[in-house]
């Protein structure tokens, strides 16, 4: 039988990304006590904008957790030094160029959470670099803020001790250092959007779980299987829940064949348990793993050439950004009860 247990790394992982979004959170309430305290018409326009790219970073922070899959706490440390951080950047004590300075201390270590995470995906599993792969903006604007605050901190710095502006070339160093740290992330960078569409989400987690099944199928230790078979069955669980109670009902009327999509996800959810009462090391587990991946894939195929271009033709952009918000929500309440139930 196959327990579906989680992996002591992927919850490690999963501790790591809750403490991101906490520091998140705590970067975001900064930027908007900078904005209402920094005079400077140019250095306030600048954490604007670092402001609302971090509160769109929020919702990118939530699409990477439910995505995957596992479900964390922040560390009691972060939580304390969160608490503490907190405490001084509404006190007094701090000049206005130290707070700033602690700010950019906090941008390094967002950052640095998110690149050990990008890097441990790439050990642990090629399922959770599909899972994260939205991370990367967060990492890549991250880093160029931290450009701009280093430049920041100059002026701020500069007039501290001398109550003087320095040179303001200074500013075309900063452009030029985020040039080159938003040339190497590429494409990656450039985002308009906060939250994707139904039909973006719905892709990643076709893509993981193909990635799954290719791990299962392609490795010969059993606890190896045991941890992918039991992700498997829980992104799958989550993923067919939050299609019933929100994708199919929206689509129904512009879908004929939508009670298809429901029965095959009813002959799906009957294979997973049947896989997951039998043991890994048997010669019927792969061949029952592939069974489900043949149906999985036939589904996946009647969704994204058929239901998908149906959603495009009748929902507008915003109501697949909704769609993509109500699924993603309710993806995150199957996952509350595996975290509740491993506990």
């Amino acid at each position: 039988m196959v327990t579906t247990i989680d992996d002591t790394k992927r919850i490690a992982i999963a501790t790591k990304l809750a403490d991101i979004k906490a520091l998140q959170n705590l970067l975001i309430a900064n930027e908007e006590q900078f904005v209402s305290a920094i005079a400077d018409e140019d250095i306030r326009k600048r954490i604007q904008d670092m402001l609302d790219d971090d509160r769109k970073n929020l919702g990118v922070l939530d699409t990477v957790i439910v995505q995957y899959g596992v479900k964390g706490e922040p560390k009691e440390t972060t939580v304390k030094m969160i608490e503490e951080v907190q405490k001084l950047m509404k006190g007094s004590e701090l000049t206005i160029f130290e707070k700033v300075s602690q700010h950019e201390l906090l941008k390094h270590k967002a950052a640095m959470g998110g690149i050990l995470i990008h890097k441990a995906a790439q050990v642990v599993g090629a399922d959770i670099e599909a899972a994260i792969t939205p991370l990367n903006t967060v990492n890549f604007e991250n880093r160029a803020h931290q450009e701009q605050l280093k430049g920041i901190l100059e002026i701020l710095g500069v007039r501290e001790l001398t109550g003087k502006d320095p040179d303001q070339g200074l500013w075309a160093r900063v452009q030029d250092a985020v040039a080159a740290v938003t040339g190497v992330a590429g494409s990656v960078v450039t985002r308009t959007d906060d939250e994707m569409t139904i039909e973006q989400i719905i892709r990643m987690d076709h893509t993981k779980t193909d990635t799954l099944f290719v791990q299962i199928l392609g490795s010969n230790d059993a606890h190896k299987i045991q941890e992918f078979y039991g992700q498997l069955y829980k992104d799958l669980t989550a993923h067919s829940e939050a299609e019933e109670q929100v994708v199919y009902p929206a689509v129904r009327p512009y879908y004929d064949e939508t009670q298809d999509l429901y029965q095959e996800q009813a002959e799906m959810k009957q294979m997973l348990e049947t896989i997951k009462s039998l043991n890994p090391a048997s010669e019927d587990f792969k061949g029952q793993v592939e069974k489900l991946m043949a149906a999985v894939r036939h589904h996946v195929g009647q969704e994204e050439n058929e239901m998908f271009p149906k959603i495009r033709d009748n929902f507008s952009h915003e109501q697949q950004k909704q769609l993509a918000t109500q699924f993603k929500s309710a993806k995150s309440q199957v996952q509350d009860k595996f975290a509740a139930a491993s506990k």
